[in-house]
């Protein structure tokens, strides 16, 4: 009977804050696939999840590094006599495909693999054949399965990340987050939703917003760096532009996030959001960052990378031509001046996040799948 079958998802340790795509998704997952038995992997209790997700706290803390990484293997171990479908939901590699396929297999039921990206800039076809060794796959986007179909793979299915319509939604601005990053209650924010060190949109945004700035002292448009510091580069990238900005005499125009629980809220700070990166290496095909902002009913300023073309579309995004800050900035004053264009986006944003990205779907799609395995 399909309620007697229980599922294991595995992932990096679950727990807040929300900002990381395989983890948010396997947890709006878990609590959105009512009546199946899930398990899932923390570090500590999460209260608001149903009755029928099973919290297994594996993790000694909420970082994914080397302790968490033999942390979960042994557990994998422990688990391969337990679970009727063991689903893996992050980013297959060389090692921890070979560490599951060879010491940590389940020894009964199926395995999946939803796989964010194929990552073919680190990998080889006869690579990606060994990495992906699950029963069934399935892809973020189109565009993978069709590659992995080019390549011989059979039954590959292509279901979108769902969003949480319920938690991600369009609120007004917060007064408090407002004051605490700098920013006065009449002004147009512009958030970048990227990173600092990677995905090569740094440089020529910082270049950009200085020369808008000096060229436009009294606009009201305010540019927003609403990113994480991940890591050592991160902070070095983030010093590098602060000084660009110091330097330029605009340090007070330099308004920053850093590493912020609040996702939704900095979300809804922004009237327009903005996603020009030069790659995607190293990024889901279809980052949240893009498409949970869409559910908050805000357009989006996309790069014209192949993969963007899946998600975009002009009645709610903005696309222009990678590493042209000239473009950018004549994207964001064309939405600054055209309000009722920003409104008709917003709305087209969210109704395109009801008809393709609504996570009851989305689990819906999932639960056949577990069904019928």
């Amino acid at each position: 009977m399909f309620q007697e079958k229980n599922v294991l998802l595995v992932t990096r340790p679950l727990c807040p804050p929300w900002d990381e795509g395989s983890k948010n998704f396997a947890y709006f997952l878990a609590k959105s696939l009512l009546g199946i038995p899930v398990s899932i992997l923390t570090s500590a209790t999460i209260d608001d999840l149903p009755e029928s997700v099973t919290q297994e706290s594996i993790y000694t803390s909420g970082h994914f590094d080397l302790r968490a990484k033999v942390e979960l293997f042994f557990s994998l171990f422990r688990f391969r006599n337990r679970f009727d479908i063991t689903h893996y939901l992050f980013t297959p590699t060389k090692l921890n495909s070979w560490i599951i396929r060879h010491l940590v297999h389940p020894t009964r039921g199926k395995t999946i693999q939803t796989v964010a990206t194929l990552r073919e800039d680190l990998y080889s076809e006869d690579d990606l054949r060994k990495i992906l060794f699950a029963d069934r796959i399935i892809t973020y986007a189109d565009q993978s399965k069709h590659r992995l179909e080019e390549m011989g793979f059979a039954g590959v299915e292509r279901i979108y990340p769902g969003i949480d319509l319920d938690f991600f939604k369009p609120s007004p601005k917060d007064p408090e987050l407002l004051k605490r990053f700098g920013f006065e209650k009449d002004q147009f924010i512009v958030s970048y939703v990227g990173e600092y060190a990677r995905l090569g949109a740094t440089d020529m945004l910082a270049d950009a917003i200085i020369r808008f700035h000096r060229e436009h002292r009294e606009s009201p448009i305010r540019f927003f760096w609403a990113l994480r510091l991940k890591n050592e580069a991160d902070i070095a990238k983030k010093a590098e532009v602060v000084q660009k900005f110091t330097d330029a005499g605009l340090g007070d125009r330099f308004h920053c996030s850093d590493t912020f629980d609040d996702v939704l809220g900095l979300y809804n700070l922004a009237d327009v959001i903005a996603f020009p990166v030069s790659d995607m290496k190293g990024k889901f095909d279809i980052p949240l960052a893009v498409i949970e902002p869409y559910a908050c009913a805000k357009p989006v300023i996309l790069s014209d990378i192949q993969i963007f073309k899946e998600f975009s579309d002009d009645s709610f995004s903005v696309t222009v031509p990678r590493d042209d800050g000239k473009a950018f900035l004549s994207a964001v004053e064309s939405l600054y001046n055209d309000r009722d264009r920003l409104s008709e986006m917003g709305l087209a944003a969210r109704a395109y996040m009801e008809r393709e990205f609504d996570l009851k779907d989305t689990a819906k799609r999932y639960a056949e799948i577990y069904k019928n395995f």
